[in-house]
């Protein structure tokens, strides 16, 4: 039986019959954790994400993206924009995970693309998204760089979702900013001029850049045009 050592939530145990999503969904229910703990099904596995989210190049990012691209959604009357935390499950793709943030057009819920489930907690009436999101965006941190990648971009890209945002402004230098398109195959990045990138889902272009405030903290912006 796998276990993991959670350093505020003591061991986590997983039985050895989660093996797909119904019963990874038991086990997450049954077990009753803690809602911060992100814990993914991918490629069969269960993979507990322990690690703290680093401040300046991770939960900023985040922040800009929420100011920006969620009043963007919310401004124009698009969908819904869901900040990280948020469950994704998609049972024809076999995964469950926890994107940095998803947005659900109305014409994706309407047509039953994605719909919610409560799962068995007392009162709740939507603790995931069951589907495929219109985007999905994955900011990488140290301890999430190959499943960022690798492992849920090759998820995402089978549960069918159209477009996926890959940040990683973990080197100082430089910030990467991919607006991916789903091609047959795989995920491609089109592209880009004076660091611009088009979204096909949102039809507009982005750009997300790095300065510093008057302490010498790392600030994002999310440009759009």
């Amino acid at each position: 039986m796998p276990t993991f050592a959670h350093e505020v939530h003591g061991d986590i145990y997983i039985p050895r019959w989660v093996v797909d999503v119904p019963s990874f969904w038991r086990w997450r229910d049954e077990a009753d954790l803690p809602e911060k703990i992100k814990v993914h099904f991918l490629n069969g596995d269960v993979r507990v994400d322990t690690a703290m989210e680093e401040l300046f190049s991770h939960n900023q990012v985040k922040a800009a993206l929420d100011r920006v691209l969620g009043g963007l959604i919310v401004g124009d009357e698009l969908g819904l924009y869901l900040p990280g935390g948020m469950a994704l499950s998609s049972p024809s793709a076999e995964f469950v995970t926890n994107p940095d943030a998803m947005f659900l057009s109305y014409e994706s819920i309407e047509a039953k693309r994605v719909r919610f489930e409560a799962g068995k907690k007392r009162k709740a009436k939507a603790t995931r998204v069951v589907g495929t999101p219109d985007l999905v965006v994955e900011v990488v941190s140290p301890t999430t760089a190959d499943q960022d990648t690798e492992w849920s971009m090759s998820a995402y890209h089978d549960a069918g979702i159209p477009e996926y945002w890959l940040i990683d402004a973990r080197d100082e230098k430089a910030v990467r900013f991919d607006i991916l398109r789903r091609k047959p195959r795989e995920f491609a990045a089109p592209r880009k001029v004076g660091g611009w990138a088009k979204s096909a889902v949102l039809g507009k272009e982005f750009r997300l850049t790095r300065s510093e405030d008057r302490h010498g903290y790392p600030r994002y912006s999310l440009e759009v045009r």
